[in-house]
């Protein structure tokens, strides 16, 4: 018994040092976040998620963005590079086959769905399902992680970049080096034409336009935060915080166009990674670490509605997460919030008051 205890400490040993003398895949900064807000007051905790229906459940996997077109069909990309259509009568078919990974996703006035593929860039699709690569770089530096998108009422696609240099695999990578290697980009339809509006943004996420048209917001993951950019007035061209230090990790926002930004937050703060973040040498040696080690995200259902004043005015809450978790995408069709998730077997469906 003695030796086989030995045995082990042994090799734990030599496991320790090759944790700490192996090179690291990332270079991380010390980063100090603020001390997350309590869940109370507007942010209390609550069930109304449990309210939700569910759609095509242990039938899609991983359906990030969901979109719905006018027939009230319901779009989800999925794991494996599919775009899955249910059909009212609640059959799920394969739409399009990107061979990517789709993220973002809505359809332009044209009924193309515009999708973020993670893979493969900005792509719009016809409604035959016929494929069309718009954009795959900016400013002659590849999308390494295409992710989100709004659309503008005279056609011009608003979307990001998480990262351009840690692909959709490796986002935890981006978390860990607390480095701005993000995007905010626009592309006009009418002419190919894409501009960068916005550089060094912290994992940029989620992309949503005001009522008016008059600003855009960008999630900021990796920063707990939102940041508005100002597309027309006296500010245009700039940018500012619009709300910080959220209770979770930003990662689609949505306009319902009538002055509610609806925001999904994959999982609530851990105070583990956030204490980590003081310590770039810890952070380096994680890095080495398999993925299967690392903290796990609460499994916890969270979506936030915010006005135009930057304002939390209502929150939806699992806080199992066993009816939806680590959702990623809210957008309001018809009376009813769309849920989607990264990484969860199903499509939430909510009811508006």
């Amino acid at each position: 018994m003695n030796k086989l205890i030995l045995g082990l400490i042994g090799i734990l040993g030599i496991l320790m040092l090759m944790v700490v003398f192996i090179s690291a895949p990332i270079s991380p900064v010390a980063y100090s976040p603020l001390a997350p807000p309590e869940l109370s007051g507007v942010l209390k905790a609550n069930k109304l998620l449990h309210k939700s229906e569910l759609l095509a459940v242990g039938e899609i996997d991983g359906p990030e963005e969901v979109a719905v077109d006018s027939q009230g069909r319901v779009y989800g990309g999925t794991q494996d590079g599919k775009i899955m259509i249910l059909t009212s009568d609640g059959k799920l078919d394969v739409f399009a086959e990107t061979y990517g990974r789709p993220l973002g996703m809505q359809f332009d006035k044209n009924e193309n769905l515009i999708v973020c593929d993670a893979d493969k860039g900005l792509l719009s699709i016809n409604p035959q399902g016929k494929i069309t690569v718009l954009a795959t770089s900016a400013n002659n530096l590849p999308f390494k992680l295409t992710d989100a998108l709004d659309i503008s009422s005279d056609g011009i696609i608003y979307f990001t970049d998480a990262s351009f240099k840690y692909g959709q695999s490796e986002y935890l990578y981006d978390l860990l080096e607390s480095k701005a290697h993000g995007r905010l980009l626009s592309y006009n339809p009418d002419n190919g034409q894409i501009k960068v509006l916005l550089s060094d943004l912290y994992f940029a996420n989620g992309v949503a336009l005001s009522q008016q048209e008059d600003f855009l917001l960008v999630n900021e993951t990796y920063r707990y935060r939102i940041v508005r950019y100002w597309l027309q007035g006296p500010k245009a061209g700039t940018q500012d915080i619009f709300i910080d230090n959220l209770p979770g990790f930003p990662d689609n926002i949505s306009s319902n166009g009538k002055g509610t930004f609806w925001l999904a937050l994959f999982t609530v703060r851990n105070d583990v990674l956030d204490t980590l973040h003081a310590f770039p040498f810890l952070k380096a040696q994680m890095s080495k670490l398999p993925k299967a080690l690392w903290p796990k995200p609460e499994p916890y259902g969270l979506v936030l509605a915010l006005n135009e004043q930057g304002q939390i005015t209502q929150s939806l809450h699992d806080p199992s997460g066993e009816h939806l978790k680590e959702i990623t995408s809210a957008r309001e069709y018809g009376g009813y919030l769309y849920l989607g998730s990264l990484h969860n077997d199903r499509i939430g469906k909510y009811k508006l008051p």
